[in-house]
């Protein structure tokens, strides 16, 4: 079972560093476009007759927080205050202590037509339960992959790289990336965290048809959630040189009463120097999903000025056999 374990372990230091390789290959590729105050070449207009998306872009929204119009909330994860209302709910134990820096900002919503995620009866107790549980179950906080679309309104840049029959797109998020496949490839041969993204051109329209999805990705950090039945139809239009609307339409019968769109505009970072930077949450989520397995716990108290602040880690069932993890 130690075995098993470490080569497990190992396994995922390698895929790691081979995603890292790819996401620096287009960093260096995306690099010199021609930006302001440059001395790089202009980035061609078109490539093939097609607008060139090449370059470093981020939305700049709340989707990241709740895809459907929100109020501005104290926490992520809440609990009841003094007053029998929904408003007056304050911050819960675990991240009182992050003060106004854990509170989430209100949103007009980038959910099209009524504003709603059309769920199923069912699969809304699951989206509340997700967010009452949101420390536990949210996979960005682990450093899962995002999926798709997570990763394309999250807050921070992500890199297109485009040639005539591919467009590839590295996200600093997780270090992780996708290639947008113009020609015939087969798909994977199991379901993955980003999807398998098909493209074709409808006029100046890039639109892209991802399939192949497991139902370990979540759509925003409210909870809401897809099963490995989504079928997400994305299309990247442009809006001037540096903005393009971002609309996706989402289907998965498994959870979802009906398809539904979500819109934006993505905007062309323009810093002369701009250029993806590592993020390694990978390293930074050890404690967290791990620091159970210790035999002696490292973090267990921290104390500041006005408050205090104990753990006490709980083993999640099914990892009791692997209490031996080193010190």
């Amino acid at each position: 079972m130690r075995m098993r374990f470490i080569s497990s372990m190992i396994s995922v230091a390698v895929g790691a560093a081979v995603v890292t390789v790819v996401v620096m290959l287009s960093v260096s590729r995306t690099q010199g476009q021609g930006a302001p105050g440059t001395t790089a070449s202009p980035r061609p207009a078109r490539i093939g007759g097609k607008p060139n998306f090449s370059g470093i872009w981020q939305a700049n929204n709340e989707a990241y927080w709740d895809l459907e119009a929100h109020e501005a909330r104290p926490a992520a994860v809440t609990q009841q205050g003094i007053y029998p209302y929904e408003y007056a709910r304050v911050a819960a134990p675990p991240v009182v202590a992050l003060g106004a820096a854990g509170g989430i900002p209100g949103s007009l919503g980038v959910v099209q037509d009524d504003g709603r995620i059309p769920y199923t009866a069912e699969a809304l107790k699951i989206r509340s339960e997700n967010a009452e549980h949101w420390i536990d179950r949210d996979p960005e906080i682990k450093c899962y992959l995002p999926g798709i679309p997570r990763a394309m309104y999250m807050p921070y840049p992500f890199a297109i790289t485009q040639s005539t029959n591919k467009v590839h797109m590295a996200y600093e998020i997780t270090n992780t990336a996708r290639t947008i496949h113009h020609d015939k490839v087969d798909g994977p041969p199991a379901d993955t965290w980003m999807g398998h993204s098909v493209g074709r051109w409808d006029g100046d329209t890039l639109v892209v048809d991802v399939t192949h999805f497991n139902d370990k990705t979540w759509l925003d950090r409210a909870g809401n959630f897809h099963s490995d039945a989504l079928h997400v139809v994305e299309r990247f239009t442009p809006m001037s040189p540096d903005a393009l609307r971002y609309e996706v339409t989402i289907e998965d019968p498994n959870v979802f009463t009906r398809p539904w769109t979500i819109a934006m505009p993505i905007y062309r970072r323009l810093e002369p120097n701009i250029q993806l930077l590592d993020y390694p949450c990978i390293d930074f989520t050890e404690e967290f999903l791990y620091g159970h397995l210790r035999k002696q716990q490292l973090v267990k108290h921290w104390e500041g000025e006005t408050i205090a602040v104990d753990i006490t880690r709980k083993v999640p069932p099914g990892e009791r056999l692997f209490e031996w993890y080193g010190k």
